[in-house]
């Protein structure tokens, strides 16, 4: 039985940064439920720089980073609202994407972090390979290969001579917690996807650190989601308006860890989709599992709050729309407009009957920026499949390829848990793709829920919620939940083909 014991209310603020957008949530939390309220959303776009070595600019063409600091100011504004909007603000909560960190000498950046698609990691993977094999670097860190993780990207540094610089690196949610109270802090479930963390342990592993080249004391010390990092620093508290006492706390650093909090999740027979530019497919599970099949199959052991594992895949996500609609549109349309144009597409694509190709939206020619209506038809051609015809049947392409991927991860979670999977809760941005919910629960055979939008920032929100006793400090992750479903409830989309045998 779950506990719920609101103490009385209070309201708190969700920084949410994701890969393409981010956000600035109040969130009030009582004995009925969460309710949001968004105070600020800004893009995230990434930049562009000639990059190259020995003083020959541009002799490696350019470089992907982060516009860490005009995030920094969308944060601050946004922050500044939030205070305007709600004087007694009780707590401020930062996450992020995962994998990409700042590298800081003396307590500045040593540069813009590079962005995770920027494709300087190949020799990084081939230096940690030669230094761990990857069977052995999985059954350590228990973490799907992906180049751009950032044991390899710290390797990219290092052969550059730039990690030799450095005293320090801050994952990126860690160092908008750093800007804003001076505290440096490594928050645990975002640290489980550097490659460098034991999933058992959930310490980082010395030796592993050792015979790849990071320093030991690379990183600030591991925290937990909850934890209290210290409050505003002055000069921080005077530019958005609030107390100096107002509290920065920790929470699931990851955005998907603190989606998972978010999910509805009932029971050992459900699973999920966080659904935005990535599409992250998988389980709760009690402990990791280091399999050489979990190997194999490419899952993931990324920490979870409260000490559970997110058991999952990183599959391909509406990076693939996204893209597709920035290249149709050029890079001078608006997003709004780009909204509205794609919500057009999505109901062509309802109504495309003809059968359109299903591709592999695992393959990494889909990761790098660019033309993918242009790549999807590439991959047609290479596996003799007729490719799309027309931007309807494109945009029903990648939907249909997206839950064929959902449907196959989803399968393979079943079969290396030990688990039955029934019902398959679709979280995030693409819980409002109706199509997609569709095409997932046809393809699983199993119910979708789809919602809550903003699981993120109700993770987020909770778990500062829990940590400053606005629910009671004991409440379970079951408790927290049951406050998600007591204030949204669900999409729900039957198969529409006959069901898998109970």
């Amino acid at each position: 039985m779950t506990t719920r014991t609101p103490m009385g209310g209070g309201t708190v603020a969700a920084v949410d940064l994701g890969a393409t957008s981010g956000r600035v949530m109040l969130g009030r939390v009582d004995r009925d439920g969460v309710r949001l309220r968004p105070v600020a959303r800004f893009a995230n776009d990434p930049v562009t720089v000639p990059e190259g070595g020995a003083g020959r600019l541009g002799l490696h063409g350019v470089g992907l980073h982060w516009d860490v600091l005009g995030l920094w100011r969308s944060v601050t504004a946004g922050l500044a609202a939030a205070v305007r909007d709600e004087p007694g603000l009780r707590s401020i909560g930062v996450d992020s994407w995962a994998v990409d960190y700042a590298l800081l000498r003396d307590g500045r950046l040593l540069g813009a972090p590079y962005h995770y698609r920027d494709g300087r990691t190949a020799a990084g993977v081939e230096a940690v390979h030669a230094a761990v094999s990857p069977r052995e670097l999985f059954t350590r860190a228990g973490l799907q290969h992906l180049p751009f993780n950032t044991v390899f990207q710290l390797a990219a540094d290092r052969a550059s001579g730039t990690l030799a610089l450095a005293d320090r690196a801050l994952l990126v949610p860690d160092l908008f917690s750093w800007w804003l109270t001076g505290v440096a802090a490594t928050e645990s479930t975002n640290a489980s996807t550097t490659g460098l963390l034991s999933p058992v342990e959930r310490a980082f592993d010395v030796d592993l650190m050792n015979r790849v080249g990071v320093p030991l004391d690379l990183f600030a010390p591991l925290v937990d989601p909850g934890a209290a990092l210290g409050p505003l620093l002055p000069s921080v508290a005077s530019a958005i308006g609030a107390p100096t006492s107002l509290e920065v706390t920790a929470v699931g650093s990851h955005d998907t860890a603190s989606a998972v909090v978010g999910v509805p999740l009932a029971g050992d027979d459900a699973a999920y989709v966080s659904s935005g530019t990535w599409s992250l497919v998988g389980l709760e599970l009690p402990a990791p599992l280091v399999t050489d099949e979990a190997r194999l199959a490419g899952f993931t052991n990324e920490g979870g709050v409260d000490g559970r594992t997110r058991f999952l895949k990183n599959v391909s996500g509406l990076w693939l729309l996204s893209e597709s609609m920035r290249t149709w549109d050029g890079a001078g349309a608006t997003a709004a407009e780009r909204s509205s144009d794609l919500a057009a597409l999505l109901a062509e694509a309802a109504d495309v009957t003809r059968a359109v190709p299903v591709f592999d939206a695992t393959d990494q020619r889909f990761a790098p920026p660019g033309d993918m209506p242009a790549r999807i038809g590439a991959w047609c051609v290479e596996h003799d499949v007729e490719p799309p015809r027309g931007r309807a049947e494109v945009v029903r392409s990648i939907l249909e390829s997206l839950a064929a991927a959902y449907a196959e991860t989803l399968r393979d979670a079943e079969r290396l848990s030990g688990r039955r999977i029934r019902t398959v809760h679709v979280v995030g941005g693409g819980s409002q793709n109706a199509l997609l919910c569709q095409l997932t629960a046809d393809r699983t055979g199993c119910t979708v829920l789809a919602g809550p939008v903003e699981a993120t920032a109700l993770g987020n929100i909770l778990v500062q919620a829990r940590a400053v006793g606005i629910v009671d400090p004991s409440s379970s992750l079951e408790a927290l939940r049951a406050l998600v479903s007591a204030s949204s409830a669900p999409a729900r989309y039957l198969p529409r083909v006959p069901s898998r045998a109970s």
